[in-house]
């Protein structure tokens, strides 16, 4: 199944239509558009309306399911918070108690984009739902880059390597990129799973270690 995917059907109501349409793609009846290509009249009134209606998604069928399953946390929950679908692009959490859902340094926003996205692994299409709340990923972008520009000076300063915080697959390669031009340091990822982290070493030293990423 694409995210274009369109049915047709038969039915005697665009709310039939609707409700097949999101029992097949395990979607939210809201979820899904409807269009009625036909309409054959009754008979007297004494056979139903039949409309042929075309449905289908209102946007990608992983964010749609990642927002109903994300809507479904937060509720239980309990936090003032709503969740939107920004430019089909990824999830946006906003409201006064997003400050909880991100959490320290982003820790709770990436638990739930990673809960999530384990529940939707034996869906189809299994593609990655990612979250943001009022443009944190932006801002802990720019605080991973100075981060980054800040280990390199220790490193090269002390000339001894320097070990990061842990952090996610995302954060990591920032700052793998913002240090990739530099000749006289080199990153590493050392670590596995939640505990895997960033090395920044002096180029010279790091000749002396197996190289893993």
């Amino acid at each position: 199944m694409n995210d274009h995917e369109t049915l047709v059907l038969e039915v005697s109501s665009i709310d039939e239509a609707q409700n097949i349409a999101a029992a097949k793609w395990s979607l939210s009846p809201e979820d899904i558009i409807a269009k009625v290509i036909e309409e054959e009249k009754s008979f007297f009134g004494f056979l139903g309306r039949k409309l042929t209606v075309e449905v289908r998604p209102a946007a990608p069928i992983n964010i749609l399911r990642g927002k109903k399953l994300l809507d479904d946390l937060l509720s239980v929950m309990e936090l003032d918070v709503e969740t939107s679908d920004m430019d089909h692009a990824y999830l946006n959490i906003s409201g006064e108690d997003a400050g909880i859902v991100i959490g320290k340094y982003g820790e709770t926003l990436k638990a739930l984009e990673f809960l999530v996205n384990v529940m939707l692994r034996d869906m189809e299409p299994a593609q990655r739902v990612k979250f943001d709340s009022d443009g944190y990923r932006d801002r802990r972008e720019a605080s991973l880059q100075r981060l980054a520009l800040a280990a390199a000076r220790k490193t090269v300063r002390k000339a001894r390597p320097t070990y990061l915080e842990p952090m996610s697959s995302w954060e990591r390669r920032i700052i793998h990129m913002t240090l990739k031009e530099r000749s006289d340091i080199e990153t590493r990822s050392v670590g596995e799973g939640h505990s895997r982290k960033v090395v920044v070493w002096p180029s010279q030293a790091v000749k002396k270690v197996p190289r893993r990423r």
